[in-house]
């Protein structure tokens, strides 16, 4: 939500992907995105104009191809399954274990991420993490 709200890193979110091509965003994040909002509509902080907005902004800049499509596969659910069982000493949800595994299948070299269990994660099979 940090591109599209203002919340603590946003500001440094938008510096680092300004004018970037090669940024990769599945359905999963949509999702998430959408949990958000609802989110801060029952705690009143945007209204469901905003959210709509935000919503429709994600979405359109997905299918016009703003950000590169990562899909759900068959395979990125195994290799996220493995991360499960593997990265045992960093605990993931499985949302998370599917975002690292939608990164690696796609040959990604970072992982843009505000929680520190998934830039753990995701250092530990290495790709680089921002904000740092």
């Amino acid at each position: 939500m940090k591109l599209y709200l203002p919340e603590p890193g946003s500001d440094e979110l938008n510096r680092l992907v300004e004018g970037r091509v090669d940024l990769l965003v599945s359905d999963l994040a949509v999702t998430e995105a959408a949990s958000a909002l609802s989110r801060a509509l029952r705690e009143g902080s945007i209204t469901e104009a905003i959210a709509r907005r935000v919503h429709q902004a994600i979405v359109g800049r997905l299918d016009e191809g703003v950000y590169r499509r990562a899909e759900l596969t068959r395979d990125v659910h195994r290799r996220a399954e493995q991360f499960l069982l593997r990265l045992v000493a960093t605990p993931l949800r499985a949302a998370d274990a599917l975002h690292l595994a939608l990164a690696t299948t796609a040959r990604a070299a970072s992982l843009a991420s505000f929680d520190p269990r998934l830039g753990a994660a995701a250092r530990a099979v290495g790709l680089a993490v921002y904000p740092s």
